[in-house]
């Protein structure tokens, strides 16, 4: 069986963590500096390793690969844009314990319908390494952290604005249909002239024009896109409208399968779509429901993540020795939304919540406690309540508006953040 860690990685939202394909990198005699990064380095095995990868990963999909130059300065890119994240984590703390990683590794194992043996098997059968593998999601993992500290948790959906989208034309529109689709984004740096405005206006457009011919998609996405995607082809997956910045909300639904938009303004600059798929619109309004509690506890300045872990193994000993949830959840959770109704989330579908947390809630049985496990957010200590089949209520549907309007504002945020940390970084290339 051959394993595609790519997809089986995306609902852990960690999309670029092992491509398929991967192979142990070649040895080679000498080693050299590419770029200097704040205060680290990138090498140019580091950076063969990722070119290696994202070699094998575009053929895998048949794709074209656009011309080395352009690809190698790509990969580069991306690189430091995950090694200022990384720097940041280490800055501020950030660990990912080996107990956290097998858990992770573990997941990804079931999710492909194997234990760990046999998963660590397969990869080993089929030229990947499952060292580099653990490697590859540690970095992930860390990463994952810096964005929810810096951008998810300032993230904010007021109730009159799920109220508005709820109203729109464009919120019936989000219920009812998907896309998929492919982007490529050639950035605007911040204080660009209206000359330099202009020409990089003119590239997108040209890129177009050579898309509308025949061009692959997926190679000019590698070779010119400044998105986290571009090594992927542009591909951002199954989107609803509301999720897509302005005006690409609107005009998606009016696109054909194949077509490629304009080339639109947008605040990280200028953004083409191709539109690859449509599916929906006419599912069935029934949905699947947990009434759920837990207790959070987070890392923090004064306290590791260690001590953490260790403080929700004592909660979870002293309600397994019977004390009440919901006091204890009163006094130690952190999670502001439910510590004062005793950790109840109420009820709450299992897409609105992390997929570390989901994966515990669907592998509990009612009234059983789980043991701590860690999300993006911290550690969690949980209980299922309840479960039910139900219809999509108005209030599942302000959720679902909730949910599209958080990720379509965590998108922006984490573009505009992306580009903000490079622009602000000292990068010096040496490729």
């Amino acid at each position: 069986m051959k394993i595609k860690l790519s997809d089986c990685l995306r609902p852990l939202a960690l999309s670029t963590l092992l491509l398929c394909g991967m192979a142990h990198a070649e040895l080679r005699p000498l080693d050299r500096v590419v770029a200097i990064v704040d205060n680290d380095v990138i090498m140019y095995s580091q950076l063969q390793r990722r070119l290696d990868e994202v070699r094998q990963n575009i053929s895998g999909r048949g794709g074209e690969l656009p011309p080395e130059r352009e690809l190698a300065a790509q990969v580069l890119d991306r690189l430091i844009v995950e090694n200022l994240q990384l720097q940041l984590g280490e800055r501020t703390g950030i660990r990912v314990s080996d107990e956290e990683l097998e858990q992770a590794m573990e997941t990804i194992a079931r999710r492909n319908n194997l234990s760990l043996a046999q998963f660590q098997a397969t990869l080993e059968r089929d030229g990947l390494s499952y060292q580099n593998a653990r490697e590859q999601v540690r970095r992930e993992l860390v990463i994952n952290r810096v964005r929810q500290r810096r951008i998810a948790e300032r993230v904010q959906v007021s109730e009159q604005e799920v109220q508005n989208f709820l109203a729109s034309d464009l919120g019936k529109l989000a219920l009812s249909e998907e896309f998929r689709l492919a982007n490529i984004l050639i950035p605007v740096s911040e204080g660009a002239s209206a000359a330099e405005i202009q020409r990089t206006e003119q590239r997108a457009q040209d890129i177009r024009r050579e898309a509308q011919r025949g061009g692959d998609f997926a190679r000019l996405a590698a070779a010119h896109s400044a998105s986290e995607n571009a090594l992927e082809g542009g591909e951002i997956g199954w989107r609803k409208a509301a999720q897509l910045p302005p005006p690409f909300d609107r005009m998606v639904g009016e696109m054909q399968v194949g077509e490629v938009s304009e080339a639109l303004r947008t605040p990280p600059g200028f953004m083409l779509v191709k539109l690859l798929e449509k599916r929906g619109g006419e599912g069935s309004v029934l949905r699947e429901e947990v009434r759920v509690r837990h207790i959070l506890v987070k890392p923090s300045e004064i306290r590791s993540d260690e001590e953490t872990r260790q403080l929700a193994e004592r909660l979870y000993q002293r309600l397994r020795e019977g004390e009440d949830f919901a006091e204890l959840a009163k006094r130690f959770s952190e999670d502001p939304g439910s510590a004062l109704n005793g950790g109840d989330l109420n009820w709450i579908t299992p897409e609105a919540l992390v997929p570390e947390f989901s994966e515990v809630m669907a592998q509990s049985a009612i009234g059983q406690l789980s043991r701590p496990f860690r999300s993006p957010f911290g550690w969690h200590v949980l209980e299922v309540l309840d479960r039910r089949t139900s219809d999509a209520s108005g209030e599942a549907r302000e959720q679902q508006a909730l949910n599209l309007l958080r990720n379509r504002k965590y998108e922006e945020e984490l573009q505009n953040w992306l580009r903000q940390i490079r622009d602000e970084a000292y990068v010096e290339t040496r490729l």
